[in-house]
């Protein structure tokens, strides 16, 4: 061991800091992307998800997050579609990694079943990956297209956004 290695905690607090979400990404059973329109600001549509607690892992909280925000359970298992790496913004001062797991295909009675939490979502939308285009900022289309190239190829994407989501 060298001589010049900081005990862990020290070598820990020089580390950028992140904070991490979870997610699913659904579709339809004609593979139509389903998403939830946020409360907070109607021109962000979102999969279910959230931020991760103390404690949990990835797939936890997004089958936590998953229910709180839809009343489904989506997935037995996990299988990654993505990681959606952030950099430091003005409206989030840390680094931000997302994991994208494949929620699978919902039923039209699923959807219809869906119930939303009005504090975090106002509507659920399902339209082809071409029409999400014309109502998704230009960075949110992006990690959207690769995450559903990911699941018909079967080849899980990395999405590194320098810009605004």
């Amino acid at each position: 061991m060298s001589d010049n290695w900081l005990p862990h905690a020290e070598y820990v607090a020089t580390l950028p800091k992140a904070t991490l979400y979870a997610c699913f990404f659904v579709t339809d059973e004609s593979e139509r992307p389903i998403q939830l329109r946020a409360a907070w600001d109607p021109e962000v549509w979102q999969w279910p998800g959230g931020n991760m607690d103390p404690g949990e892992t990835p797939w936890d909280c997004a089958v936590r997050e998953g229910l709180e925000e839809t009343g489904l359970y989506f997935a037995e298992s996990p299988r990654l579609l993505g990681v959606h790496f952030l950099t430091e913004r003005e409206d989030w001062p840390a680094l931000k990694v997302g994991l994208v797991f494949d929620g699978g295909r919902l039923t039209e009675i699923q959807i219809r079943g869906i119930t939303l939490d009005p504090d975090e979502h106002s509507e659920v939308a399902v339209r082809s990956v071409e029409e999400w285009q014309r109502e998704m900022s230009e960075g949110a289309f992006r990690r959207l297209a690769a995450v559903a190239e990911a699941r018909r190829t079967g080849v899980a994407c990395y999405l590194q956004q320098t810009d605004p989501v």
